[in-house]
């Protein structure tokens, strides 16, 4: 007891028990560690020996606190050893029972194995008393001996199980005894748990009394915060109607400038049709006077025409006359007018080259002198030095060349260059500027002042000292430099330049393609966009920054090609090229602008990148005065006589430049002084020789403006008049340092001192500023007052703005602000309220009646009808309009139909004051329906594991847009987008989506219904049928990886009958509707595939069994046949336009084949230049009750279409990364036709056409098969090309075809290996194989032949040999003879051979070659040289020396005579003995002949039935040997007088009969014993035979236990005589 006890230790049981999840976080929880516990659960438990004791604490704090952590750790540990204890002892009683319950077994087995001893020794007893058999008495001792150890067995066992049970209920007795240890413990821990979960239940109580004072107050807090927000969305609405009315009142200012401004533009554009009518009018003179001045000059060309002629005339009489005095005077008349012709073709040629000369020489000095002016410009700009004191300015020369002009002297020529020089004279009398200035007029300034060179006038000086001094000699450019071409090249060199750069660059450039994405785009992005230089002043330097980011797929590079060619003097680019950049990389570029004119640059800065070039735009500004006003209108709108009131008008400047403003009104005239502006224009004009050109400064006297006829469009468009007058009429545009004032008259208005300007009305507003002017209202006398006002600028390149002011002055006591309420877009049947707001100046109170027309009193009311509004004060009255449907009818010409608007006046009655203030009511009244379209949806059938989408159309009707939601939906329907939810706007239509998926099979009928934001509804009637079908699918969308090019891509799918059973009590069972349910059987289905669509799906037909599941395969093949087939023919077509000679034109509309080198090709060269695609497939798979092997033939089984699944395939293609670049491209190699043995080599080059290496591995080939890989690799580098070469050896004739995949990370290339094995098939025209030469006459010989056909495609070398010369045969004969073993032994085919050594049977042709489809004829020769019947062998034919195609065996037989008998059964070995046969003499023969037996076997059978049996027949074959010997009859035709006689045969000496006879004795005899012998004697021909029928039937005394046994004797006689006795054995057998 003590070891037991000591099994389970207490301090074990209580520490080792892990603690439950629950009472861990228990013990962990800060919170249940404060709480306290009651005094009654402030005890512990002793774990000792004795029982435990409760002690209770005397602190009244402690009393209160929960137990401490010791004590809970020892409890709970407590708690735990006694679940422990509980578990143990469950699990220890398990096992009594199950020990207990095998021990029962255990005896009753004993029990019976105990009786069954008992049987069998009483069975042993039994045996051995009855003397039986031995084996028996010992089958039953063996029995005993096994019993006896199955019982000792299984009293071991019996043994074991006891001590086993034993053991089991001592551990159960100390665990009870240690549970009774634990129960007094087990006991208090209960008391604390319910003590705890009282005390627990307390502070529930007290927590939630915490919780509801908690809510409480957050219920006051709600109540306070709902009242402070009522207070704020009351402060909100009287904000928002004040926005309303501020919105209401600027939307009526709006609508009036608006009108104003239509009205404007309706003028503008009279006046523009006006002028283009005029200007067509100017268009159609032109042209008559084009006209009528062509007929003039045609009739000039033809006087000069006419005059020519004549002179042409004149001239050959002329010379005709001198050739005639020449003649006449003897001389040579030819010679002297070719003479003459010479000299004046040689003085025209003369002229030419002067003139031609002059013209060269004057280009060059204007280059020249065009060089040297920009070389003066610059040096302008970096100083202005004084000149040079020893030489006279340039500008004086400039103006004595003026002064000659103007006092009508010879123009003198202006200096070439600088370093010409003046005389002194000259010099002398040329005035200096100032003088110039004083003596010439103004007239002479406007008439000759455009011959003026500004930019010869300069203050700087050389940058080389001594450059422009008197003895400075300029360059001369030599006379070979001045023929050369221009600097800057023709445009032809200009093109040709383009055109070379742009090849090197696309030679540079290539396209980058990164994952079969080929990059198309800019390549580089620009941070900013756009270099902008804004407000720039002309001699500073400006830098700004770019970043420039690699926007392409992988590294690219950048380089900088430069700026325009017009930006380069002032732009400069810092650039340092980065090297390769890889995406998202950036690099920062420069960009330094120095202006050195005043105008506005536009340009781009262009860059070269790797994948083709790119820009960036630049664009430089100029500082520009640019202002506006903030409002073109002010409308003070209505104010009492008295009042005063102002509003802010804003000047405002966005440009950089500033300007001198002035508000002024536009009835008054002014004056402004623009001299400072024009000497800064002039001294600006200094420095750029194209701006002096491009401002005009129009004189005081020649323009003039009128007030208020003129509108700022007007001024200008006459501005520009007077332009193109003055510079038609040659008047100058600007000059220096003169003072210019302009001037404007207007005629004074009438002023209106109601509305004024503030104090500010002028000054300078400087760049980006404005400028605020108040407008000031004060109303005199009641009426609507207007004033206009405008702002001139001292800058003449700003326009005059122009603003209006208006007011009404009032003097009603009793007045609305608001004369016009505009309730906007309003809903029939919904409530609309608006608060009119009443004022009045009187100062006593008055009362007020409110009045609706009555055409509106059922949709209008003013509440209240009646008030009285204060002295001084304001009245509001509640304005409520609810529109019904009605309106249209009741409002009559208030309301218009078409627009919808409602315009209805309202009345306020005032006492004692008979006009009524009135206000109007504004509105468009619209409708709220919202249209569904269709109205009723049918869905048709629907399977359960689809969906089927249908479109659906939501028109509104309504000027507004509203809020929609389609709610209630049912869970098998969804509405999209947003769930059905969403706002219309006003007249729009609206495609939703209705996705309807039924959850099981039944006939569907809802409604949709279709809210609005008002609580409208509108219904959708929906109808539908679901559908179970019979099968499902394990998936009905497969999406495929993506896939290479002439790749495949496998999807496994599984197809499910899960229909095992027609009650629908226990699951859903497969129907149409609420028709009757599918029957339970196999269902077929077949999935029919799109035509042309790259899928396969095996099988595509079958049948699944109920509860079963069938595996399918979806496979994908890419291929290109249609884009081939187009580029095939687009190239044909191009090939046959490129072709000069003529070509038939079906060529055009041939189709190309796909089977044809062209399309194969196509195909290779669009998978290089593939981009990729994607197509989506719908399969169907239609389902059929039924197996498809029951159907009838090809008779269709009855598929039904609603019970159609659908399969969804996704099918994404890419670019291959690797092409076969061998034979055009294809991917399928064929052999040919090889000869089985032998092998066939073919080589394919592949080529990897992406942009990384790629490693190559390859699949494996059949090991068994014929094709063999013979140079495998294990890496493509990018672009390269790899020699793959195959091999093909059939070892059988069969069409052979494996695929070969060449598998990479990118994809998989497939390769088909084909080729046919073609075996060397030949037929023999032997049946059998077996050739009997039959029998000849020893060393005679007799000849057969026979056919080989070739029925192959192949030639086929064959060879013949013969078993009895292989040289095999030699360890054959070592062996023991064939005739002492068995005949089932014998396997030698050689038999008999000839004495002399030389083989009995010979062949020829031995060997050759036979071409496919011919026939080869063989002649075997029969030589024996002795008698045998027993000559054989066996010819071999051989195919190429390796393989046997036939084994003909070959048969003959030999007789000394002629004669021969065959039939009988054999008597002796068909082999030769070892014995010498004798050799008699020819004349001894017959004494030593002796009779040859031959035995005849007949089995009579009988039958059992009474149908007499057939007899038992057998057969003999009497023959005669054809000879070579000649006949007796014929041998004395062949002797001829004077021969010698014919020599003696050495078998015979008697001569060959031409027959032989034969005859059967006893013959009588034998007939008595029932033997037919049919014939008994006859005689044979030679090369014949003849039959002898035996037949028996038993006679009626024969005995069946006995054979009958009859002898007779057959002659035969031929060139000698011999006998056989012919032994006949008769016996009956018993039939079958």
């Amino acid at each position: 007891m003590e070891e037991d006890a000591s099994l389970f230790p207490k301090k074990e049981l209580l520490d080792n028990v892990p603690l439950s999840e629950d009472e861990r976080e228990d013990l962990e929880d800060p919170e249940y560690e404060a709480e306290f516990l009651p005094p009654e659960a402030a005890n512990s438990a002793d774990l000792g020996y004795c029982c435990p004791q409760r002690k209770q604490s005397t602190d009244a704090d402690k009393s209160k606190k929960r137990p401490a952590v010791p004590d809970r750790l020892k409890a709970c540990h407590l708690r735990k050893t006694w679940s422990h204890l509980e578990k143990l002892r469950e699990e220890k009683e398990l096992f009594i029972q199950k020990t207990r319950g095998e021990l029962r077994a255990c005896h009753q087995r004993i029990d019976s194995i105990t009786k069954q001893q008992a049987s069998v020794a009483a069975e042993v007893a039994a045996g051995k008393e009855a003397n039986n058999t031995s084996a028996a008495v010992g089958r039953l001792q063996a029995v005993s001996r096994r019993l006896c150890m199955e019982l000792d067995n299984e009293r071991d066992m019996q043994s074991k199980i006891t001590a086993l049970l034993q053991k089991s209920e001592n551990t159960m007795w100390h665990l009870a005894i240690q549970e009774g240890q634990l129960e007094d413990v087990r006991k208090s821990a209960q008391e604390e748990e319910v003590t705890s979960r009282k005390y627990l239940r307390e502070q529930v109580a007290k927590q939630l009394h915490k919780e509801e004072e908690a809510s409480e107050k957050i219920k006051r807090n709600r109540l306070l915060r709902v009242r402070k927000s009522m207070c704020l969305q009351k402060d909100h609405v009287l904000r928002h109607q004040k926005l309303v009315e501020d919105a209401q009142k600027n939307h009526r200012i709006a609508v009036k400038f608006l009108k104003a401004s239509l009205r404007r533009i309706r003028e503008q554009e009279k006046e523009e049709e006006m002028k283009s009518r005029e200007h067509m009018k100017r268009r159609m003179d032109a042209v008559l006077a084009l006209k009528n001045s062509i007929t003039a000059n045609r009739e000039t060309l033809r006087k000069f025409q006419a005059w020519s002629q004549a002179k042409a005339d004149l001239a050959e009489q002329k010379a005709q006359a001198e050739k005639e005095m020449i003649l006449a005077q003897g001389g040579d008349a030819f010679k002297q007018l070719f003479h003459q012709r010479r000299c004046e073709e040689l003085e025209a040629q003369n002229r030419t080259f002067k003139e031609e000369q002059k013209l060269r020489k004057q280009e060059i000095i204007n280059q020249i002198l065009k060089e040297e002016a920009e070389e003066e410009k610059r040096k302008k700009k970096q100083s202005s030095p004084a000149p040079a004191m020893g030489q006279a300015p340039l500008r004086e020369k400039t103006w004595s060349y003026i002064t000659d002009i103007c006092e009508g002297r010879d123009a003198v020529a202006l200096p070439s260059f600088p370093g010409d020089k003046l005389q002194d004279g000259d010099r002398a009398e040329h005035p200096k500027a100032s003088q110039f200035l004083e003596a010439i007029s103004s007239e002479s300034i406007q008439g000759d002042l455009r011959n003026v060179s500004w930019e010869d006038d300069t203050l700087a000086e050389p940058e080389i000292p001594g450059l422009w001094k008197e003895d400075y000699k300029p360059y001369q450019v030599p006379k070979e430099e001045a023929d050369r071409k221009p600097v800057d090249g023709t445009k032809m060199d200009k093109d040709i330049l383009a055109r070379t750069m742009e090849q090197l660059r696309s030679r540079v450039t290539h396209k980058q393609v990164v994952s079969g994405h080929e990059f198309k785009g800019r390549p580089f992005n620009s941070k900013p966009k756009l270099i902008h230089f804004k407000d720039f002043d002309i001699g500073k330097v400006y830098k700004k920054k770019i970043t420039l980011i690699n926007a392409t797929y992988t590294i690219n590079y950048c380089k900088l090609v430069g700026v325009e060619e017009h930006l380069r003097d002032f732009i400069h680019i810092d650039f340092d090229p980065p090297g390769p950049m890889s995406a998202g990389m950036s690099c920062e570029v420069l960009v330094t602008f120095k202006p050195m004119i005043n105008k506005d640059l536009e340009g781009n800065v262009s860059f070269l990148a790797q994948t083709g070039g790119f820009s960036v735009p630049l664009k430089c500004s100029t500082k520009k005065c640019t202002l506006s006003l903030d409002k073109e209108l002010i409308d003070f709108g209505s104010y009492v006589v008295g009042e005063t009131t102002s509003r802010i008008i804003t000047l405002t400047n966005i440009g950089g430049l500033g300007t001198r403003f002035k508000f002024v009104r536009a009835s008054e005239s002014y004056e402004m002084d623009l001299s400072q502006s024009v000497m800064k224009i002039s001294s600006l004009f200094t420095y750029e020789d194209k701006g002096s050109y491009e401002k005009i400064i129009i004189s005081p006297s020649e323009q003039q403006m009128e007030g208020n006829e003129s509108s700022p469009f007007d001024m200008q468009s006459q501005k520009k008049e007077l332009d193109n007058k003055e510079q038609e009429e040659g008047h100058p545009t600007e000059s220096e340092g003169v003072t210019v004032t302009t001037v404007m008259t207007i005629p004074p208005s009438e002023e209106q001192m109601e509305i004024s300007l503030g104090e500010v009305t002028e000054g300078e507003i400087g760049p980006f500023s404005s400028i605020k002017v108040p407008v000031i209202f004060t109303p005199v006398t009641p009426g609507t007052i207007h004033s206009m006002f405008k702002v001139m600028f001292k800058n003449q390149q700003c326009p005059t703005l122009y603003f209006r002011v208006m007011g009404v002055a009032m003097d009603v006591p009793v007045w609305v602000p608001k004369p016009n309420v505009d309730l906007k877009i309003c809903m029939y049947d919904r409530l609309y309220q608006d608060s009119v707001l009443v004022h009045t100046r009187s100062k006593a109170a008055l009362r007020l009646k409110f009045e609706v027309c009555k055409e509106l009193r059922e949709h209008v009311e003013l509440l209240p009808e009646t008030g009285y509004i204060q002295a001084q004060s304001s009245y509001a009255v509640q304005l409520k309009f609810l529109p019904r449907h009605s309106l249209p009818e009741d409002a009559g010409k208030y309301f218009d139909k078409e627009s919808r608007v409602l315009e209805a006046p309202m009345t306020i009655q005032v006492a004692d004051q008979i006009k009524p203030v009135g206000f109007t009511l504004h509105a468009v009244v619209t409708t709220s329906d919202l249209q569904l379209s269709p109205s009723a949806v049918d869905f048709g059938y629907c399977t359960i594991y689809e969906a089927i989408r249908t479109q659906v159309s939501l028109y509104n009707h309504s000027l507004l847009p509203q809020g929609f939601g389609f709610v209630g939906l049912p869970k098998f329907v969804d509405i999209q987008p947003n769930d059905g939810f969403g706002t219309i706007l006003p007249l729009e239509t609206l495609q939703l989506d209705v996705i309807f998926q039924p959850t099981k099979a039944k006939e569907y009928s809802f409604e949709l219904i279709c809210k609005s934001e008002i609580n409208r509804s509108f219904k959708l009637a929906c109808r539908a049928v679901g559908i179970h079908p019979p099968l499902e699918l394990s998936h009905y969308q497969v999406k495929f990886a993506a896939t290479s090019l002439y790749d495949t891509s496998v999807a496994t799918l599984y197809i499910i009958n899960s229909h095992v059973s027609i009650n629908s009590l226990i699951h859903s069972v497969p129907r149409i509707g609420s028709e009757d349910a599918f029957p339970v059987g196999p269902t077929s289905f077949e999935f029919l595939l799109p035509p042309d669509a790259p899928i396969t799906i095996s099988p595509s037909v079958g049948t699944v069994s109920p509860g079963k599941v069938r595996k399918d395969t979806v496979t994908q093949r890419k291929d290109l046949r249609r884009q081939s087939f187009s580029t095939l023919r687009l190239q044909n077509r191009d090939r046959l336009l490129r072709t000069s000679t003529p070509l038939n034109t079906e060529l055009h509309e041939q189709d190309l084949k796909s089977n044809s080198d062209e399309y194969q090709a196509a195909q290779a060269t669009l998978a290089r230049s593939f981009q990729g695609k994607f197509d989506k497939f719908v399969v169907p798979c239609v389902v059929a009750h039924g197996d498809t092997k029951d159907r009838k033939g090809t008779e269709p089984l009855s598929f039904s279409p609603h019970n159609t699944l659908y399969l969804e395939l996704w099918c994404p293609a890419v670019a291959p990364s690797i092409v076969v670049t061998s034979n055009k491209g294809i991917t399928t190699t064929n052999f040919g036709d090889i000869a089985v043995g032998h092998h066939g080599i073919r080589k394919v080059s592949i080529q990897n056409i992406s942009s990384e290496d790629l490693a190559v591995e390859f699949s494996v080939l059949n090991p068994n098969g014929p094709f063999i890989l013979l140079n495998p690799i294990s890496k493509l580098p990018a672009g390269e090309t790899q020699i793959l070469t195959l091999s093909f050896s059939p070892h059988e004739s069969v069409l052979a075809q494996e695929t070969l995949d060449i598998i990479t990370k990118r994809g998989t290339l497939s390769l088909t290996l084909t080729g046919t094995g073609v075996a060397s098939m030949i037929t023999c025209s032997i049946e059998g194989d077996v050739l009997d030469m039959g029998y000849v006459i020893a060393r005679e010989s007799v000849s057969s032949s026979f056919k080989l056909q070739n029925c192959s495609a192949l030639p086929i070398k064959f060879s013949l040999q013969l078993d009895s010369l292989s040289p095999s045969r030699s360890k054959g004969q070592q062996q023991l003879p064939q005739f002492l073993t068995s005949p089932a032994q014998r396997t030698e085919v050689v038999g008999t051979q000839n004495h002399s050594g030389q083989s009995v049977f010979s062949v020829i042709p031995v060997k050759g070659i036979m071409d496919p489809g011919k026939a080869q004829d063989f002649t075997v020769t029969f030589s024996p040289d002795h008698e045998s019947l027993y000559f054989s062998d066996r010819l071999q034919v051989m195919l190429f020396e390796k393989k046997l195609s036939h084994q003909i065996l070959l048969k003959g037989a030999a007789r000394e005579h002629m004669m021969f008998v065959e039939g009988g059964d054999p008597l002796d070995v068909p082999v030769e003995s070892l014995t010498v046969i004798p050799t008699y003499d020819p004349e001894h023969r017959e004494e030593a002949e002796e009779l040859k037996p031959i035995l005849v076997t007949l089995d009579y059978i009988q039958l059992d039935t009474d149908t007499p049996a057939p007899p038992a027949t057998r057969e003999l074959q009497v023959g005669c040997i054809r000879t070579t010997q000649l006949s007796p009859k014929k041998l004395p035709d062949l002797l001829l007088p004077g021969s010698c006689a014919w020599p003696a045969s050495p078998t015979s000496s008697s001569s060959v009969p031409q027959s032989v006879e034969f005859s059967l004795d006893s013959s009588t005899s034998l007939q008595h014993k029932g033997f037919t012998i049919e014939p008994s004697r006859g005689s044979v021909e030679r090369g014949q035979t003849k039959t002898i029928s035996i037949s028996w039937m038993p006679p009626a005394d024969f005995d069946p236990d006995h054979p009958l046994m009859v002898s007779a004797l057959l002659h035969l006689k031929g060139d000698v005589k011999e006998t056989y006795k012919v032994l006949f054995v008769a016996q009956v057998v018993t039939g079958p």
